[in-house]
């Protein structure tokens, strides 16, 4: 892929995440993509952090959205190069202090094969 594909996937991302367009989300992601979130460890201890395909993708982002209606991510910058996108953008929600958040998103034939979040 090219830097300006991936480019395009992680405006994409944000575009569907910001509107909470859970099947537009999902469609940027490889059916068996992985998925890291220290959140994720904390709500869901069992999976230590990581969940695996597109089922469980959908639970976590459909959870989140429906608890956290008023999340939305800013974007403050995006480096990409010919197979992943690191992101940077703050995190708010209503009622809750901001926060920095650092994202890589790994990228193989025009869909996210996995995606790691680093809390900042």
């Amino acid at each position: 892929m090219t830097t300006q594909k991936n480019l395009s996937i992680a405006h994409a991302w944000f575009e569907a995440f910001n509107t909470h367009n859970l099947e537009k989300l999902l469609s940027l992601y490889d059916n068996e993509a992985e998925h890291f979130s220290p959140k994720l460890k904390i709500r869901h201890p069992e999976t230590n952090g990581l969940v695996k395909g597109q089922d469980a993708l959908r639970t976590w982002w459909q959870d989140a959205f429906e608890r956290l209606p008023s999340l939305q991510y800013k974007v403050t910058s995006l480096t990409a190069n010919s197979d992943r996108v690191f992101m940077e953008y703050i995190r708010n929600v209503d009622n809750e202090e901001a926060m920095l958040v650092a994202e890589v998103l790994e990228i193989k034939e025009g869909l996210i094969v996995a995606s790691r979040v680093y809390h900042g």
